[in-house]
């Protein structure tokens, strides 16, 4: 067996079934969004097997996006949970063949309690299709399964059609990336909504030198920070930045070391950044210039210094 050719087939048939899926984002999918968007309630995302597992999938990627869903497995529904509806609240329900038992048992009950009812289904003549208010189709050609059994090609429509929902909503309701924060506050992708450049220098050192600070003084103050930087303040301004880089530049071509004083050797007009920007933004623009370090300031004033090391240990980088 050719197991990269046969890894390739199985990508090339799953690109066909979502390419196929354009074909089906039609007036009852726009007509699905604006009763979503429009609804008081939450949605119920409900299917049996590998649907139930899709269900879910998509009930999260509402949730992270703005839009409240709660998934509800199909055949625990009809022993209880389907007291989990409520009165304003829209069901979807998953199912390639639409003919499930769960879903025949289940769809009567929903309907009576007068909820909003959209199939998504890859069977537009199904008991499900039939009983739903709204259809989004997801039909394919084949599974990507040689015995056209395994569910491959229908759950990655049914997954990619649910992403086209959730990511719908999200612009009508004209999701920011600071609504995300509030929803994603851990991990390296919180941070990099919420964390900013103040909450990086709260435990780093202050090093600062004067222009006309002896080059043996530098040296020090470089030395007793693990920052590897100093800024050159005059006035309350900072006028320069003197990293190791620079010092060793220094000791490879300077004569009478003993003479030079900061200014010799700082970099003028350093790269600077608000204490209230966000920590990607540090990165961004020390990634732009190439940079290790890059200057704080509050109010226009030296509050501290950010490494790079600084947005690596916070999971920025």
């Amino acid at each position: 067996m050719d197991i990269q050719s046969n890894a390739i087939e199985v990508i090339e048939s799953e690109l066909l079934a979502i390419e196929k899926l354009k074909n089906f984002i039609d007036a009852d999918f726009e007509k699905a969004i604006e009763i979503i968007h429009q609804s008081q309630g939450r949605v119920i995302v409900t299917g049996i097997g590998k649907s139930a597992l899709i269900s879910q999938k998509i009930v999260a990627t509402l949730n992270s996006t703005g839009t409240p869903a709660i998934f509800m497995h199909a055949a625990d529904a009809i022993h209880g949970d389907l007291g989990m509806i409520q009165t304003n609240d829209i069901v979807i329900c998953i199912s390639k063949s639409g003919h499930s038992s769960e879903i025949k048992v289940l769809l009567p009950l929903i309907k009576r309690g007068g909820n909003i009812l959209i199939a998504m289904t890859g069977n537009k003549d199904s008991f499900l299709a039939k009983e739903a208010d709204i259809i989004l189709r997801t039909d394919i050609d084949k599974e990507a399964c040689p015995f056209n059994l395994a569910p491959t090609a229908s759950s990655t429509s049914q997954i990619v059609m649910g992403d086209a929902i959730a990511i719908c909503l999200l612009k009508l309701k004209s999701f920011d990336p600071k609504d995300f924060a509030k929803f994603h506050p851990g991990g390296a992708l919180g941070k990099k909504l919420y964390l900013k450049v103040n909450d990086l220098i709260k435990n780093n050192a202050l090093p600062i030198v004067k222009s006309t600070s002896n080059v043996r003084i530098v040296l020090e103050i470089i030395t007793s920070n693990r920052l590897g930087a100093t800024a050159v303040i005059d006035s309350e301004k900072v006028v320069g930045i003197i990293t190791d880089g620079d010092i060793r530049r220094m000791l490879m071509h300077a004569e009478a070391l003993e003479q030079k004083q900061a200014k010799d050797i700082m970099s003028s007009s350093p790269v600077c950044i608000s204490a209230d920007a966000y920590a990607i933004e540090a990165y961004q623009i020390m990634k732009k210039h190439a940079i290790n370090h890059i200057v704080v300031l509050n109010d226009g004033k030296y509050s501290g210094m950010v490494h790079i090391q600084d947005l690596i240990n916070e999971g920025i980088v």
